[in-house]
C-alpha cells in the first residue's frame, strides 16, 4: 500500500474516487425534502408577506411555489435520464459544462455557508429568552459544534435527526391545519365562521395585484431548499429513483403545508393584526385561546432553525466534497473516515461558518450585511443554471437516445421557459427596486468572483 494515502482514504477506495455511504433510506429522502421546504420563512417570514399583501398571500405563495415545483421538474427529469449525476450542482456541470459546475458548485456551498451562520443566530436569539445569562453568540457556537458533531458521526446520524427535525414541523403545521380549519369553518368558533376574514378588511388583494406579484421576489426564497434531498439523494441505494421521485411529492407539500397553512391563518385572523417579524402560526393561535401558543410556536420555530443548521452544515459540506471530486477544490477534502464521512469537507465548512458568524459581532453592519445581501438571489441563479441545463440535456437526449426520457418535464419545453421568465422577472424587480437593490449587486458581484477563479484555474492548469 502507498503510504502516502491518508488512511482515511481507504474507507472509500483507495485508488478509485472515495464513495459516500448509502446510508439514507427513502424515509429520510422524503422528510429531508420537506425539511428543506418548511424552516423560520413560513413559521415567521411569512407575516411580512402577509401584512404587504393581505389575504391575498395565498396567491403569492401558490405563484412561488410553482416556480420551485417546475425546478423540481427539470431536476427529477435530468436525474431520471442520467445515471450518476444526482447531486443538484452537478446537473448544470453535466448540461453545461465544466464552468456551470464549477460556479453552481461554489456558488451552492457559498450560500449555505452564509444560512447556517443566520441560522444559528436565529436559533441563539430564541435559546436566549430562555438562557438570559449565556451570551447569544455563544449559544450559536453551540448549537454549530453540536449539529457539526452530528453530522461527523455518519450520514445515518444526519438523515435520523433530519427525520426527527422534520416530522416534529409536519405534525406541529398538521395539528395548525386542523385548529384552525375547525376554528375557521365554525366548528370551534364561538361567533362561527370566520371565512369573512378574507374580504372583509379591504378585500382579498387590499395592496392591488401588483404587490402581490411582487412579493413573490421575497416568498420564493422562503420556498428554496427542497434540492437538498437531491444532495442527500446521492447517499442512498437507489438515488435516481429517490430523485425523480421529488417532483410530485414536493408539489402536494407545497400545497398543503404552505398554500393551506397560509389559507388559515388569514381566514382566522384578519390579515391586518398580523404583525411583520412576528410568527402569524403565534398570532393565530393566540386568536383561537390555544394555551401557551407562543411558547409551542417558540419551540416550532426553533426545531425549523436546527433543521437547517443541521442541513446547512451537511449540504455544505457535500458541496465541497463533490468540487474536489471534479478538481475544482483541494484533493484533500475528498478524504473520507470509515464511516464514508467527507470528515474535512465537514470541518472545513463548520469553520467559514463560525467565521461568519464571528462577521455577524464584530462587524455585523458591513461584513456581515454584505454576507446575506450576496446570498440574495444566488439560489435564483442557480436555479436558472438549472434551466438552462435541462433545456441542453433534453435536447442532447432526444438526438441521441430519447428512450432515457422516462419521466419528462411539463409542458416542455414551455414548462422551463415559464419558469425562467418568472426568475429573471423576480430577478429584475430586485434589480431596480431600491431596497433590494443591494442584494442584486452584491450576489452578482460574488458570482463573478468565482467566475474569475474559474478562469485563473483554467489558465493554471494551461
Amino acid at each position: 500500500m502507498n503510504l502516502d494515502v491518508p488512511a482515511e482514504d481507504v474507507a472509500g477506495g483507495i485508488y478509485g474516487k472515495p464513495q459516500l455511504s448509502q446510508s439514507l433510506q427513502n424515509r429520510h429522502i422524503s422528510m429531508i425534502a420537506i425539511g428543506g421546504i418548511i424552516g423560520a420563512g413560513l413559521f415567521v417570514g411569512s407575516s411580512t408577506t402577509i401584512s404587504q399583501v393581505g389575504p391575498a398571500a395565498v396567491v403569492t405563495y401558490a405563484l412561488g411555489g410553482m416556480i420551485i415545483m417546475l425546478v423540481m421538474r427539470m431536476i427529477s427529469e435530468m436525474a431520471a435520464a442520467t445515471p450518476g449525476v444526482q447531486t443538484f450542482p452537478d446537473f448544470a456541470r453535466n448540461g453545461l459544462g465544466h464552468w456551470a459546475g464549477f460556479l453552481s458548485g461554489w456558488l451552492y456551498w457559498y450560500f449555505w455557508v452564509v444560512v447556517v451562520a443566520i441560522e444559528a443566530i436565529a436559533g441563539a436569539k430564541i435559546l436566549s429568552q430562555w438562557l438570559p445569562h449565556v451570551a447569544p453568540w455563544q449559544i450559536g457556537v453551540a448549537l454549530m459544534a453540536l449539529l457539526t458533531g452530528v453530522n461527523l458521526m455518519s450520514t445515518r446520524s444526519y438523515g435520523e435527526f433530519e427525520f426527527w427535525f422534520s416530522l416534529i414541523k409536519v405534525l406541529a403545521i398538521i395539528a395548525f391545519i386542523l385548529i384552525a380549519g375547525s376554528w375557521a369553518t365554525g366548528i370551534s368558533a364561538p361567533q362561527g365562521n370566520t371565512f369573512a376574514n378574507l374580504t372583509a378588511h379591504g378585500g382579498f388583494a387590499p395592496a392591488g395585484w401588483g404587490a402581490v406579484l411582487a412579493a413573490v421576489a421575497s416568498t420564493i426564497f422562503a420556498l428554496c431548499g427542497a434540492e437538498i434531498s437531491t444532495v442527500a439523494a446521492a447517499e442512498s441505494a437507489e438515488p435516481a429513483k429517490a430523485v425523480a421521485r421529488l417532483s410530485l411529492s414536493v408539489t402536494v407539500r407545497i400545497v398543503v403545508f404552505y398554500i393551506l397553512s397560509i389559507l388559515m391563518i388569514v381566514a382566522v385572523v384578519p390579515w391586518s393584526q398580523v404583525v411583520p417579524g412576528y410568527s402569524p402560526f403565534a398570532t393565530t393561535l393566540a386568536t383561537m385561546h390555544v394555551p401557551w401558543g407562543g411558547t409551542i410556536m417558540n419551540l416550532v420555530v426553533l426545531v425549523a432553525v436546527l433543521s437547517c443548521l443541521n442541513s446547512g452544515l451537511y449540504v455544505t459540506s457535500r458541496a465541497l466534497f463533490g468540487l474536489a471530486g471534479h478538481g475544482d477544490a483541494p484533493q484533500w477534502l475528498v478524504a473520507l473516515n470509515r464511516r464514508q464521512v467527507p470528515v474535512r469537507a465537514v470541518l472545513v465548512a463548520s469553520l467559514f461558518s463560525y467565521g461568519a458568524l464571528a462577521m455577524e459581532r464584530l462587524s455585523p453592519d458591513t461584513v456581515f450585511s454584505f454576507l446575506i445581501n450576496s446570498s440574495g438571489i444566488t439560489m435564483l441563479l442557480l436555479y436558472l443554471m438549472v434551466a438552462a441545463a435541462q433545456l441542453r440535456t433534453r435536447a442532447r437526449l432526444e438526438r441521441e437516445n430519447p428512450d432515457a426520457l422516462q419521466l419528462k418535464m411539463w409542458f416542455h419545453p414551455f414548462g422551463t421557459l415559464l419558469a425562467v421568465a418568472a426568475m429573471l422577472a423576480v430577478i429584475g424587480f430586485m434589480a431596480v427596486k431600491p431596497e433590494l437593490a443591494s442584494q442584486f449587486w452584491a450576489s452578482l458581484a460574488v458570482a463573478g468572483l468565482f467566475l474569475l477563479g474559474f478562469g485563473a484555474r483554467k489558465m493554471a492548469r494551461n
